[in-house]
């Protein structure tokens, strides 16, 4: 299960308000020559225990004793004044990559460990003397669980595939305790879903509390000082996608393929968000075989579905962004998994050249994945009057 709405609404309650950043306290915000590379790295070891979320009652009942350890080693490096503007703009985030492993101490699950990249936001920094506090996003993929199988692993009634999606949300607090080492402590939310490419894929959702030691070698602090900001001027974009994936809709059956094609209008709020109106039209092959889409096989109406959608952009960097959709069908058809009126979509992009993009995103239907999407688009600006 996917649990999309508890994503976004975790995503943007500590946007709107974590993963390591360096004490800002007192720090000597005059211009200096920028920092080597080896000096802004950072070093993090963190332990996380916690519970499962469990998706429905079959979940509850097999696996309610189920107690989650897990460590992360993070290596990231502390961005300065100099580079993307978007860094000022977010108090000089880290950027970095983790790894991940951990033990549910159940051999039908197994002991999954995960590669990912995360940036560590900073929150009010500077505040105080000691304290430091951050939110993070994370995104990878995990592997080394044991797959549902119908004879060797019935049991994992969570996970059809061996490999999955690993999103990771957080914030921490973190306590200085000299010039090169912190203590922290926060909560986490992660997700790991295959987004229906096997199932089943009813996923897994933790919310671990953590505890993490920080060390940064730098012989002095990055360059924090900010240049002057100047205000947005507000352009209109219009955003024409083509995303693609796989779907299977029983375990061990047939993998469908399936695509979309998007286009939205938005309008910058600042330097940080869009927002905007547009829709999708979504393609699924499984409307081409009667044991799936029974006499209404190889029908326009059958093969084809969407409606319109509401658009957002968090936008991380000058080429980085977060995106996100709510939308509502006007065709849809239960068999093909669309079993709610309304769907979602969140997911990350990137800029590849100046007007085109790339990204990976995962369309649901409320607590359900329908599909990963595999996305290439391109966008034309103008200002707004």
């Amino acid at each position: 299960m996917k649990k999309t709405l508890l994503i976004s609404l975790f995503f943007f309650v500590v946007s709107w308000c974590g993963a390591q950043v360096l004490p800002r306290y007192g720090a000597d915000t005059t211009a200096r020559e920028p920092l080597p590379a080896k000096w802004r790295v950072v070093w993090q070891l963190e332990t996380e225990n916690g519970g499962m979320i469990h998706n429905n009652k079959q979940v509850r009942e097999d696996l309610n004793d189920i107690y989650y350890n897990g460590i992360n080693l993070k290596v990231g490096w502390q961005t300065e004044r100099g580079g993307d503007l978007y860094h000022q703009r977010y108090h000089y985030p880290i950027y970095g990559i983790g790894f991940y492993a951990s033990t549910f101490r159940k051999k039908e699950i197994g002991t999954p460990t995960a590669l990912y990249g995360f940036v560590a936001i900073p929150i009010a920094p500077g505040r105080f003397r000691r304290w430091d506090f951050n939110y993070r996003i994370s995104l990878g993929m995990a592997s080394n669980f044991v797959p549902f199988d119908e004879v060797n692993n019935p049991n994992n009634i969570l996970l059809g595939s061996h490999r999955t999606v690993f999103i990771d949300l957080g914030a921490q607090a973190n306590y200085r305790l000299g010039k090169r080492f912190q203590l922290g402590t926060g909560l986490a939310f992660h997700h790991f879903s295959n987004g229906s490419i096997k199932l089943p894929n009813k996923g897994i959702n933790l919310i671990p509390l953590t505890f993490a030691l920080t060390y940064h070698p730098g012989r002095r602090q990055p360059d924090f000082s900010k240049n002057a900001d100047a205000p947005k001027e507000n352009d209109i974009a219009h955003h024409l996608h083509y995303s693609f994936g796989i779907k299977q809709f029983t375990p061990g059956g047939r993998r469908y393929f399936k695509s979309t094609v998007g286009f939205y209008g938005s309008r910058s709020f600042g330097y940080k968000w869009r927002l905007g109106l547009g829709g999708d039209l979504f393609y699924s092959d499984s409307g081409r075989y009667p044991a799936v889409a029974g006499d209404s096989k190889g029908k326009f109406n059958t093969l084809f579905s969407g409606g319109p959608a509401f658009y957002i952009d968090h936008v991380l960097t000058k080429q980085l962004y977060l995106n996100g959709n709510v939308g509502l069908y006007l065709n849809r058809h239960a068999f093909n998994g669309e079993v709610s009126p309304v769907f979602l979509r969140i997911g990350v992009r990137y800029k590849i050249f100046r007007k085109y993009y790339t990204g990976v995103s995962i369309k649901a239907h409320m607590g359900k994945a329908d599909f990963v999407e595999w996305t290439l688009g391109r966008t034309w600006l103008r200002k707004a009057k």
